[in-house]
């Protein structure tokens, strides 16, 4: 499609589907993804074990989605990058190297906010 122009423009439904499509490449292909999904799992079973508040939910849920949507975003470059550079430069590296800093940077305030929202709960409901 090109930009300012309304040919060929897909439908709402048909763009989420484009969505959809392109999560589930990143779900059969990167394991990154699922890693991170392991850990969005293993924080929603923690949650629910030590009853969570609304707002404490609602971090770790905005958390979460920041990291996932850090990947995707990490793997779209990557993506774009390969197509653009297919064979070894310097800077198509340090492309790919800041967008996985990109992913590094969420996770390292990720885990922040896990210590300090799951150790206050577990400090107030056990200690």
């Amino acid at each position: 499609m090109i930009p300012g122009s309304n040919s060929n423009h897909p439908t709402f439904w048909r763009s989420f589907g484009f969505a959809v499509q392109g999560f589930r490449f990143v779900l059969r292909t990167e394991r990154n993804i699922k890693v991170m999904l392991g850990g969005f799992a293993f924080a929603v079973a923690v949650g629910l074990f030590l009853g969570l508040s609304p707002t404490q939910w609602g971090l770790i849920l905005l958390c979460c989605g920041a990291v996932l949507c850090a990947e995707l975003l990490n793997t779209a470059v990557e993506t774009v990058v390969d197509l653009v550079s297919p064979e070894y430069h310097p800077l198509a590296g340090r492309a790919k190297d800041i967008a996985a800093a990109a992913v590094w940077v969420p996770c390292v305030f990720v885990g922040v906010v896990g210590l300090v929202v799951f150790g206050s709960v577990i400090l107030d409901k056990f200690f």
